[in-house]
């Protein structure tokens, strides 16, 4: 194939590629991809063979995804949603998190877990991922380690009903997903997860634009402050929040402190956990709970 026919080849698939949307492009790589899949690709291959036997290889880097209105389907623009509009769009994203196959847990789940609250709230919170009682019931931080945060929420003067609570992965991350029944089955979501969901977390975080988030534990705080600080290094200090899909409404911070389940195995990390919680306390003018 001649030289110019070649590089119109190129430019043409490329061009192409380009047009299409990311979650097309995610959704088919996902459904074919192992356990340890990277649905946030940096760069695509395509390999073509010409009529000489030689094969043409094109590399590009993929755009930004563009931002429209806060959908499930679309990304945020700047403006802040009424009630009934929250309430919709939770609800559109929450069927589509329902059906999703972005990555191998959606097929190994028992229920996908959006997150469940205020659609109002000015707190947020975010853990890694759901555990087995969560994947039974379909609700965010429901066991062991759920009762504890209702009461680290209810020490801070706040019902559950007043607060978001959400997760990094939708679905829960299994050690042995070929075992879903067995007990002590949880492990934290991998890079891989963290990528397919990020979407869907960030778009609920724009919809209900609170403003505050406490991260639960280290996969929670670095995946949404981008550092790759550990969590001891990154707690003890509030942190601009920046999305990678999203434009948010209004700046939003972030602070990080202990999941619920590390402070069950290490009760003596409470009293540090009461200290960032106390730090949002002030910020929102919390005076904690009657004694």
């Amino acid at each position: 194939m001649p030289k110019n026919s070649i590089n119109q080849l190129a430019k043409e698939l490329k061009n192409f590629l380009a047009t299409q949307d990311e979650d097309d492009l995610i959704t088919a790589a996902a459904s074919t991809a192992a356990a340890s899949v990277s649905c946030s690709p940096k760069e695509v291959t395509s390999k073509e063979e010409t009529s000489s036997g030689a094969t043409l290889t094109i590399e590009f880097r993929r755009s930004t995804p563009r931002a429209s209105t806060v959908t499930a389907s679309n990304t945020a623009d700047a403006s802040i949603m009424n009630t009934t509009q929250k309430q919709a769009a939770l609800k559109e994203l929450a069927e589509t998190i329902q059906h999703c196959s972005r990555c191998p847990l959606g097929a190994t789940r028992l229920n996908a877990v959006p997150g469940e609250g205020n659609v109002n709230a000015e707190l947020m919170f975010v853990g890694e991922g759901p555990g087995f009682d969560e994947d039974r019931q379909g609700r965010p931080f429901v066991g062991r380690a759920g009762q504890l945060l209702d009461k680290m929420i209810a020490a801070m003067g706040l019902t559950r009903e007043q607060v978001y609570i959400a997760n990094i992965a939708k679905c829960h991350p299994m050690v042995d997903p070929l075992h879903p029944d067995k007990h002590g089955n949880d492990r934290a979501p991998n890079a891989g997860e963290i990528a397919c969901c990020r979407k869907y977390l960030e778009q609920q975080i724009a919809i209900i634009c609170p403003k505050y988030i406490v991260a639960l534990g280290g996969v929670s705080a670095k995946a949404l402050i981008a550092d790759a600080k550990s969590l001891g290094a990154l707690r003890g200090q509030f942190y601009d929040l920046h999305l990678d899909n999203v434009k948010l409404p209004r700046p939003v911070k972030i602070l990080a402190t202990f999941h619920p389940a590390a402070l069950l195995r290490n009760p003596g990390w409470k009293k540090d956990a009461w200290i960032d919680l106390q730090m949002v306390m002030d910020k929102l003018g919390l005076k904690g709970a009657r004694k």
